[in-house]
């Protein structure tokens, strides 16, 4: 037993420094002064704070950051609205053609959007979605919700049929059932679908490099793409954005991480 708990101990350990180690890299990278062309292993003997100042200036991240937060927020929250109304009803009416809609928005999963990006490209131009925020953030929604439909429909399955019946009883509507009753109970499978989407839509470079091609209109991950061309690489720069930009995102998993797990296994599970 003691074997067990020591491998499982030295297995943890392991996978911790491997998760830590990119981090320590891009500290380093970042603090180091862009003459300084020593490993990216070994501590910098001068810290240069004047990489952030640089980065954020170069790359206009300001106005990148106001574009991240909008498109984030706005995609985050068609996504818990559409994806929980949606999951409702193919969870709790378990139809032939319930259960046909369920299996073909599951199935969109196995799409991956670059497979579908120039006639996509060729939709936008012709209904003018190029460099707009509805536009990047009607990609994101459509791209989100099968994963968000997925995990909500599994949750409410494991809230009790009863209470539906029981609220109905009551008077209550379907509508103000869910509103009231559903909804609030799906704050885990909420909080599971608010940090997938979001660190996935924050960290996005596949559709804002495409559809946002103005400079006002960049997102960060865009905006610290320019340090690199075939006459530059300021990789200390784009260590210190690198580091301001997954901040947010941090955040935000440390406010929610207490609902995270319980809610990604309670969504797993099909109803």
């Amino acid at each position: 037993m003691k074997t067990n708990k020591g491998i499982a101990y030295t297995v943890s350990i392991i996978i911790t420094l491997l998760h830590i180690l990119p981090f320590y890299l891009l500290l380093t990278t970042s603090l180091k002064p862009v003459t300084d062309l020593s490993s990216k292993w070994r501590l910098p003997t001068k810290i240069d704070f004047s990489n952030f100042t640089n980065a954020w200036e170069g790359a206009n991240l300001g106005r990148a950051f106001i574009n991240n937060f909008v498109i984030t927020a706005f995609s985050l929250l068609l996504v818990i609205l559409l994806g929980s109304c949606a999951a409702y009803p193919l969870s709790r009416f378990q139809t032939k053609l319930n259960k046909g809609v369920y299996t073909l928005i599951i199935a969109t999963l196995i799409v991956p959007p670059l497979t579908i990006l120039v006639p996509l490209y060729q939709f936008y131009i012709d209904i003018n979605g190029m460099n707009t925020y509805w536009g990047v953030i009607l990609l994101h929604v459509t791209f989100s919700l099968p994963m968000a439909v997925f995990l909500y429909s599994g949750f409410i399955g494991t809230i009790p049929r009863e209470l539906d019946e029981a609220s109905m009883i009551d008077g209550l509507s379907r509508f103000r059932l869910f509103f009231t009753i559903i909804l609030p109970l799906l704050k885990p499978i909420t909080a599971t679908v608010l940090i997938m989407t979001g660190i996935s839509v924050w960290n996005d470079y596949q559709f804002s490099v495409f559809f946002l091609q103005k400079v006002d209109m960049r997102t960060i991950t865009v905006a610290l793409a320019s340090f690199f061309g075939p006459n530059t690489n300021k990789i200390s720069w784009v260590a210190a954005g690198s580091l301001l930009a997954a901040l947010p995102a941090t955040l935000l998993y440390l406010f929610m991480q207490r609902w995270f797990i319980s809610g990604l296994a309670s969504g797993a599970v099909k109803g």
